[in-house]
């Protein structure tokens, strides 16, 4: 119980008693969650501190036990973990699949040519125009997507935005270039280096 009150009070003797009470179980049974795969214990085990700091104030006693409410924290962290590398290997796929088209892809991010139908469908091109639009800012990720998905014209983009035209297109070729550089970064870095954006 003094454990826990120290937590609330964010005393630092409290993090160090809870370190030194649970730090060897956490690590064990995160361990055992995740066989073979060492390095990414060690990042999980330190993510579920952090984030029991971050979360420290809320611990309620009548909930539960300081084990049961981190070792709820560590399992959140574990799905968290396998979320962003199931994301990091669709990246990887879609980069190693845009690298094997044949030439046809640097005239499509220059917007000077269309790319064949097949390719325009295909869920590795959706993963890369995702992946790249969640880099750029809001502004740019909104006037695109009314653009391009939404089909709305420059003029109906303005008043839904209480603008003006001139100012739209202006933004728009503003995002377009931002689009590309992000697209080309991200196809030509090597399939599965990249960090996931937060």
């Amino acid at each position: 119980m003094e454990i826990a009150e120290g937590l609330q009070q964010g005393n630092r003797d409290a993090w160090l008693s809870l370190y030194e009470l649970y730090a060897e179980k956490l690590w064990c049974n995160i361990a055992r969650l995740m066989v073979h795969d060492p390095a990414s214990v060690a990042d999980v085990v330190q993510e579920t501190l952090l984030s029991a700091a971050r979360s420290a104030k809320n611990f309620d006693p009548r909930r539960g036990s300081l084990w049961s409410w981190i070792w709820a924290i560590a399992k959140r962290q574990v799905a968290l973990h396998y979320r962003k590398r199931t994301s990091k290997a669709i990246i990887a796929h879609a980069q190693q699949w845009w690298s094997l088209l044949d030439g046809q892809t640097s005239d499509w991010i220059e917007g000077r040519e269309k790319l064949p139908a097949e390719v325009l469908e295909s869920a590795e091109l959706a993963t890369l125009v995702r992946y790249t639009l969640a880099e750029l800012s809001a502004e740019y990720q909104t006037l695109l997507m009314a653009k391009y998905v939404d089909g709305l014209t420059v003029e109906e983009i303005a008043e839904e935005a209480n603008g003006s035209s001139v100012a739209v297109r202006s933004k728009l070729a503003r995002a377009k270039k931002a689009f590309r550089q992000v697209f080309k970064r991200l196809t030509q870095s090597t399939p599965g280096i990249l960090e996931m954006a937060p």
